[in-house]
């Protein structure tokens, strides 16, 4: 899985980027307890052994970021992340954490709203990267998830008189959001249009605005809908 480039060890407003940590296995989440805490920048501020204790903490607590497990008993961390995302407000991002590669927990952690989808064998380093890019606001979805993202939106139903209009979209946003479809970061797109990266990320923040998407995620859903990219690529 591709990360985009790592930004400061603090949210936007120069706090430290504040945690909710789920997970049912007590051991899991001791260990990464003791990573977030001596991480540079990162603030845990709670811990939930379930779903339910999830939703009810996000609201509590109102971190950044909220690690969650997908597989729990009861409420799992898909409908969660479902219920954290609905509330009105502004919510945290969710990272969603597992022990399961599989298209269906993929699919469904990033229709639920969660910005990034980790595997929990993956060296501590790349997790505590990964809070952080989701922190800053981008999204975590390798290009091979976002063919199969696309694949599976082709799925859904619905007449083409719906498929979604961009007209306040210039030229080259359209390029910019073509290329977010496809799964490219925003170095890979700054290499492909022969721009500057922080230019790049300027067009990815206008589309952001423009087409009031939450992250790179609904920009992907937003390319489909507009027909910009298909499930060929």
């Amino acid at each position: 899985m591709t990360l985009a480039s790592a930004p400061a060890d603090v949210s936007a407003d120069g706090q430290a980027v504040r945690i909710l940590l789920v997970d049912d296995q007590e051991l899991v989440r001791a260990g990464l307890n003791m990573v977030i805490t001596h991480a540079p920048g990162l603030e845990l501020v709670g811990e939930a052994g379930s779903g339910a204790e999830a939703v009810r903490l996000a609201a509590e607590l109102r971190p950044d970021v909220v690690v969650m497990d997908i597989r729990m008993p009861g409420t799992d961390g898909i409908e969660a992340t479902r219920q954290i995302t609905a509330a009105a407000g502004p919510g945290p991002r969710i990272l969603m954490l597992t022990t399961f590669d599989d298209d269906e927990n993929v699919y469904g952690a990033l229709r639920a709203g969660a910005s990034g989808f980790l595997v929990k064998d993956m060296p501590l380093v790349e997790i505590l990267a990964a809070i952080r890019v989701v922190a800053a606001g981008d999204a975590l979805i390798a290009p091979s998830v976002t063919r199969r993202l696309i694949a599976d939106l082709a799925t859904r139903p619905g007449p083409a008189a719906l498929r979604r209009a961009l007209p306040a979209v210039t030229e080259r946003e359209r390029e910019v959001l073509t290329l977010v479809a496809r799964g490219l970061s925003n170095s890979e797109i700054a290499g492909q249009l022969m721009i500057g990266q922080a230019t790049a990320k300027t067009h990815i923040a206008r589309l952001l605005t423009k087409l009031d998407a939450r992250d790179r995620v609904q920009l992907v859903i937003a390319a489909y809908d507009a027909g910009l990219v298909t499930p060929a690529g």
